[in-house]
């Protein structure tokens, strides 16, 4: 069931309750398919931010399930992440690895996604520290912005390509990519941000800023669980991002709060 929510975001905010985890992950992979399809049909190529955690993985398996795969044409789809833990390539705690396991090498391999198209932030199997991988990142996105890619924030122009769909999930915490309240990532600039002392482990990771993830023609806020309620409810009551960093992801044009009905209670 779909509920408007009132807010001060930039585009429409519209809330999706969902009755368990498993119809989420499903119909959030039919909602991303569909989403694809529709922007190759006017435009290419389609840029999508990928994200970790229980659900966003259960929602990648669902789309490498679903029979819309060999509708996309996946050599038009660049795949990209919001924030990624800062460890070796190859470990299974990255959400790259685990997106990979999921969904990904099966495009490769079986529906023509380019190798070249998925962009993994990278660890320290390739650079010294967050940082530097962090600016690593930050420039390939600006390689890939083009003239649709430079979205103008109040802090200044943020050169990332232009994301049709940014997915996020939220920990209980209110955090989104690794944005955690009351941290310093939450004031970062630019596009892109180094993370050391996350509250959640490991401590140190790579993040999107919130002016990469306001960038983004739609943000997704996927969430399931009970014990993500009461921030789920401050979030789109627009609380205090500090408190509740949920609240400031906003897309361009929509933001959609994906939601199971435990994590929707709050709100009832």
């Amino acid at each position: 069931m779909a509920h408007p929510a009132v807010g001060t975001t930039p585009g429409v905010r519209l809330v999706v309750v969902h009755p368990d985890k498993e119809v989420l992950a499903q119909a959030a992979a039919a909602r991303l398919l569909t989403r694809v399809l529709d922007v190759q049909s006017v435009r290419s190529p389609v840029h999508v931010v990928l994200t970790g955690g229980s659900v966003g993985i259960a929602t990648l398996a669902a789309v490498a399930a679903s029979p819309l795969v060999p509708a996309v044409d996946w050599s038009g789809v660049h795949l990209w992440w919001g924030d990624e833990r800062f460890l070796p390539d190859g470990d299974p705690d990255r959400n790259e690895t685990q997106a990979r396991e999921a969904l990904l090498d099966g495009l490769v391999a079986e529906h023509g996604l380019p190798e070249a198209n998925v962009h993994p932030m990278p660890g320290p199997t390739s650079v010294t520290t967050p940082e530097e991988g962090a600016t690593a990142y930050a420039a390939l996105l600006r390689e890939h912005a083009g003239e649709r890619g430079a979205s103008k924030q109040s802090e200044g122009t943020v050169a990332v390509p232009a994301f049709d769909v940014l997915l996020l999930g939220m920990g209980p915490d209110g955090h989104v990519a690794s944005l955690f309240p009351g941290h310093d990532g939450l004031a970062a600039q630019g596009t892109t941000t180094g993370v050391h002392g996350s509250p959640k482990p490991p401590p140190e990771r790579i993040s999107f800023t919130f002016d990469a993830i306001r960038s983004a023609r739609e943000v997704w806020i996927v969430a399931a669980g009970a014990e993500k309620a009461e921030q789920v409810a401050a979030a789109l009551a627009d609380g205090p991002v500090t408190e509740v960093p949920a609240a400031g992801a906003v897309g361009q044009a929509r933001t959609l709060w994906l939601l199971d009905a435990q994590a929707a209670g709050a709100r009832n």
